[in-house]
């Protein structure tokens, strides 16, 4: 019989729209060529101009740019919403249920500090966790 993780009675997230995972320190949002062939066709724009504006690459790797405080380059700070948010990556759709915030109940609470959403509203159940768990490792 394999152990059950701890969070395994499920978590509850309720995304509360306050943009405090879109803004602050820098970081990476990683992107791949489906997910930059989406975004671009959402704003119009081909593939080509919309990596040259918004597109970094890391290594071999891309991520979307920053403002020089933080903020992703999609994050509307009048709004406070995502303008691409229809065709926002899948490290942005599987929030907060990531390796690195559900690793330990500790983690979990730290989360649960840093996004008012974590903890709160609906509760996800075990199945939904894991899968949203192998869409990307972060």
């Amino acid at each position: 019989m394999t152990e059950q993780p701890w969070y395994r009675d499920g978590l509850r997230f309720q995304c509360s729209q306050c943009g405090d995972c879109c803004t602050g320190s820098a970081g990476y949002v990683w992107v791949n060529k489906d997910e930059i062939a989406n975004m671009a066709a959402l704003l119009d724009v081909d593939v080509e101009t919309f990596e040259k504006k918004h597109v970094r690459l890391v290594g071999i790797r891309k991520s979307l740019i920053e403002y020089a405080n933080g903020d992703c380059v999609f994050f509307d700070n009048v709004t406070r919403k995502c303008k691409v948010y229809h065709a926002r990556p899948r490290q942005c759709r599987t929030w907060p249920f990531w390796d690195s915030n559900v690793r330990t109940p500790e983690a979990w609470a730290q989360t649960c500090v840093e996004c008012p959403g974590s903890g709160q509203g609906k509760l996800h159940q075990l199945g939904i966790i894991e899968k949203q768990l192998t869409v990307i490792k972060i």
